[in-house]
């Protein structure tokens, strides 16, 4: 068989036996559940003879048209410190004790009683890049002149909204604490704009009004007490901060630093948690630094998911070199004590070597202090970006289009689905550049990964991190829907359109993919012994005039040369026979999953899923990448009469990637929970290091629309309360609620993670199969 496999996580199985119970009287949070975006509410009548397995039997074109319709509607295809006076907080470099941030700070952290972590920190120390201060022929020079032999005078603007991380946890408090601990030259001005926060920990700073302050001689100095009640996600607000900065300290070398939430290129920075006006997208940033007239020595974000390519060609109008992560930041965020103090050594030090020690403090002390948790930050020079990766881009761009307007679709989509993704429980559908360009094998992607090595001259990564080279972008996979509003700030911020039309096209193929096969959006069928597989007509004249029905390739905002007909002729030799979804026996007389290599080509993620009856209806536990395959390539039908379960407690628990390199694999998944009375999703990882899995931290859940993603990764501590929480359907289907699953849990010394026997006879197990066009089928439960 050809190796095109996915790939299962290793089972470590723990003793006794664990109950699958829920309590409560329903959370009303919605469903937790994921695999699918939430399971569908629509339901199944018991005794019905049709099976909307893939959008064939008796799903039809009126139910197939509302699928369609709802896509395109969707993705909207259809249509005065004069004198170093003032007051001081209460924030010193020497006396005082900041609380410890959830834990983070604790000795009492928790890793899996398997897992040996002196390794590990050994092994994320040194994954990395080394230093590059070569420069571009041809890059534009830097617009910040260094002065040199310790003369230039730097003002650093701080811009911090402090939202829930400091109400919450007190980070900002943390992270001001840690600016007044460094040691800073009489030429360097640290001046923090706050505001975007319900509650500071610290002492003097309002919650009312927005305030500017410099840190000087180890104290928080207030310079400017009532700024007003503006959101910090207002453009303006931003440019306010920087043209006062540049007015009342001038410097030859300026630096800005964005401190808060980050979402990446779609949503862009800041969470203000008394505005909530929405984040500051890409284009509201290049509003605000365009309108503030000035130019940057670096811009860097202590925020999530903000190195991407499209932030970096849109600032290197204004600063030399950006300072990002590719990732989720762990709640800790920055280190400031050791760069700020080393840069007050030498004022003239270079930019690439001041980011090194950013970037070293960073990952260095979220390894100490947030083991386990996800880590990048790099520094990018943004004159030498904006000279090399443009045009290659570009041709990339258009070679990858060429491969999607040529039957190639597949090799774009496993490349896809290969590469190193970032925040994968938000599905932001962030993706390290040069991972996938590296994927698609293509010339165009190895001039491009190349383009944008160069410009990146530092980066570095935890070990759970791996292929993350220090940019990513946005091509669309989990949320397609979202292709609209990127492209919308790509014409804003003055992106080529070759990539919009390539993302445009790929999402086009997708969901006319999605449209034809119809897929199944529901494992009820399968529940209610409902399985009855007939065929839809899936030729290509069919497909070709559904698709040009529907209008997705007329009159939708999109230039495409991608036609109904090359995508029906595509489509219809590319889809899983759901003929094909049902359990016979092989050679050992075991029950198999027989499909050919072209249609396991077609399937990218396999997961168990199991649904527990507790007598008035079905107990969600999720999907899990755990299963096995036979000698010829086809999936046993076999179920273990096991589930995840943390201290022997069962949990509901939903796979959401897997990333590999060669015998490396990072697998990750999640479960949610409330943590101390706060919700959240435990991240959890398996590793080839690891391969019982981990705990990587807890992450908040926002349930208000916020589309940014928390940088504050909560490290668990004994002592910490978890409720596990489920998903719970009728019989029929119907999602009546969430629950709590099990009892309360107090942490003690370690958590175990492990497979513990269930009561098999109420539980309904079946595989769910998602394939190119991230659509989802369900096989017939499985029978011993």
């Amino acid at each position: 068989m050809d190796n095109n496999r996915p790939r299962s996580r290793q089972v470590h199985k723990v003793s006794g036996t664990g109950s699958v119970q829920r309590r409560g009287n329903g959370l009303g949070t919605g469903p937790v559940g994921t695999g699918t975006g939430g399971r569908p509410t629509s339901s199944v009548q018991r005794g019905s003879q049709t099976r909307a397995t893939g959008g064939k039997g008796k799903l039809g074109i009126v139910a197939i048209f509302a699928i369609a319709m709802f896509i395109l509607g969707k993705t909207g295809l259809l249509g005065n410190d004069t004198a170093g006076t003032g007051n001081v907080s209460s924030i010193t470099n020497s006396t005082g004790s900041l609380s410890t941030v959830m834990g983070l700070l604790s000795s009492q952290e928790y890793t899996t009683s398997e897992s040996d972590y002196s390794s590990y920190i050994s092994s994320a120390i040194n994954s990395g890049s080394s230093l590059d201060s070569t420069v571009l022929d041809g890059a534009r020079e830097k617009r910040t002149v260094i002065y040199g032999d310790g003369q230039d005078v730097i003002t650093i603007m701080v811009y911090m909204c402090g939202t829930d991380l400091e109400s919450k946890s007190g980070m900002a408090s943390s992270d001001l604490k840690e600016m007044c601990n460094a040691s800073l030259a009489d030429n360097i001005n640290l001046i923090v704009y706050t505001g975007g926060c319900n509650e500071w920990k610290t002492s003097g700073i309002s919650n009312r009004v927005n305030q500017i302050y410099k840190i000087s001689n180890g104290k928080l100095l207030c310079l400017e007490s009532d700024m007003g009640n503006k959101p910090m996600t207002d453009p303006d607000t931003l440019t306010e901060f920087i043209k006062y900065c540049v007015s009342n300290y001038p410097a030859n070398r300026q630096e800005l630093i964005m401190w808060d939430h980050g979402g990446g290129s779609i949503s862009g920075f800041g969470y203000d948690e008394k505005a909530k006006n929405g984040s500051m997208n890409l284009a509201g940033i290049d509003k605000a630094l365009k309108n503030a007239g000035t130019t940057f020595d670096f811009i860097g974000f202590d925020a999530c998911l903000m190195a991407t390519v499209e932030n970096g060609l849109m600032l290197s109008k204004y600063a030399d070199y950006m300072i990002a992560s590719e990732e989720t930041e762990p709640g800790v965020g920055w280190y400031y004590t050791n760069w700020l103090t080393n840069l007050s050594k030498d004022t003239s030090k270079d930019t690439i070597l001041i980011g090194k020690d950013i970037i070293d403090d960073f990952v260095d002390v979220c390894n100490s202090k947030c083991r386990g948790q996800k880590t990048t930050l790099s520094i990018v020079d943004l004159a030498e970006l904006e000279t090399s990766v443009p045009g290659e881009l570009k041709a990339f761009a258009q070679s990858t289009n060429e491969l999607i307007q040529n039957d190639q679709y597949i090799q774009v989509s496993d490349a896809r689905n290969k590469t190193r993704e970032f925040a994968q429980s938000s599905k932001i559908d962030q993706i390290d550049l040069v991972h996938f360009a590296m994927n698609l094998n293509t010339q165009e992607g190895i001039d491009l990964a190349n383009a944008i090595k160069g410009a990146v001259k530092y980066n570095r990564s935890s070990y759970s991190v791996s292929d993350a080279y220090g940019l990513s972008i946005y091509f669309p996979y989990k949320k397609a829907s979202k292709v609209d509003q990127i492209v919308r700030t790509y014409d804003q911020i003055g992106m080529d359109e070759e990539y919009s039309r390539c993302i445009q096209e790929f999402a086009t193929l997708e969901m006319s993919g999605q449209i034809a096969t119809g897929g199944e959006n529901t494992p009820v069928p399968s529940l209610l012994d409902n399985f009855t597989s007939v065929s839809m007509n899936m030729s290509s004249d069919s497909i070709t005039g559904l698709l040009e029905g529907l209008g997705l390739f007329k009159g939708n905002g999109f230039t495409s040369s991608l036609t109904a007909d090359r995508a029906a002729t595509f489509i219809s030799s590319n889809y899983i026979d759901t003929n094909s979804l049902q359990w016979t026996t092989n050679y050992e007389g075991r029950n198999v999953l027989e499909l050919t290599e072209r249609e396991w080509k077609l399937v990218e993620k396999v997961d168990l899923n199991v649904f527990y009856d507790d007598g008035q209806g079905y107990i969600d536990l999720g999907l899990d990448n755990v299963f096995d395959f036979d000698k010829n390539g086809n999936l046993y039908g076999e179920y273990d009469g096991t589930w995840l379960s943390i201290n022997k407690q069962v949990v509901a628990y939903y796979h959401m990637d897997t990333v590999e390199n060669g015998d490396d694999y990072v697998i990750s998944g999640y479960i949610p929970a409330f943590l101390n009375g706060e919700r959240v999703e435990l991240q959890v990882e398996f590793t080839d290091e690891n391969p019982y899995g981990y705990i990587a931290g807890a992450r908040y859940v926002y349930t208000d629309g916020n589309e940014t993603v928390a940088k504050d990764m909560l490290g668990l501590k004994k002592g910490d309360q978890l409720d596990f929480i489920c998903d719970y359907y009728t019989y029929d289907g119907q999602y009546i609620n969430s629950y709590y699953l099990g009892e309360t849990m107090t942490l003690g010394d370690e958590i175990e993670i492990g497979n513990i026997e269930i009561d098999w006879t109420r539980a309904s197990a079946t595989y769910c199969l998602t394939d190119i066009y991230q659509q989802t089928y369900w096989t017939p439960v499985i029978y011993e």
